[in-house]
C-alpha cells in the first residue's frame, strides 16, 4: 500500500500552483495529456493562493512564505503573459 504524504502547507500551495500552471497552458493536463489554456480557472487558482497568503499571514515559516510568494509572483507574470497572448490572438482573428 502506498503511503499518503504528510499534510504540508508548502506541498498544498505547490499543488494549487501546478493546477494553475495547467490552466495557463504551461503543462499538459494529466487527465487528457493535452495542453489547454483556461484563464478564468488560472485566475481563480491564483486568487485562492492570494487568499491563503492573507489568511496565513503571521503563521507561515520563512520557507513557506518564500515558496508562496515566489509561486504567486511567477503565476501572476505567466497569467499576464497568457492574457496578452490571448488578446493579440483575438485581435488578429477579427
Amino acid at each position: 500500500m502506498t503511503e499518503t504524504p504528510a499534510v504540508d502547507f508548502g506541498m498544498y500551495v505547490t499543488m494549487l500552483g501546478s493546477q494553475a500552471s495547467i490552466a495557463l497552458g504551461l503543462m499538459p493536463n494529466p487527465m487528457t495529456e493535452q495542453t489547454e489554456t483556461d484563464l478564468s480557472t488560472a485566475k481563480y487558482l491564483i486568487d485562492v493562493l492570494d487568499m491563503l497568503k492573507a489568511k496565513t499571514e503571521g503563521n507561515r515559516t520563512d520557507v513557506e512564505t518564500k515558496v508562496l510568494m515566489g509561486l504567486l509572483f511567477d503565476l501572476r507574470m505567466k497569467y499576464v503573459e497568457a492574457s496578452r497572448t490571448e488578446a493579440v490572438g483575438d485581435a488578429e482573428g477579427e
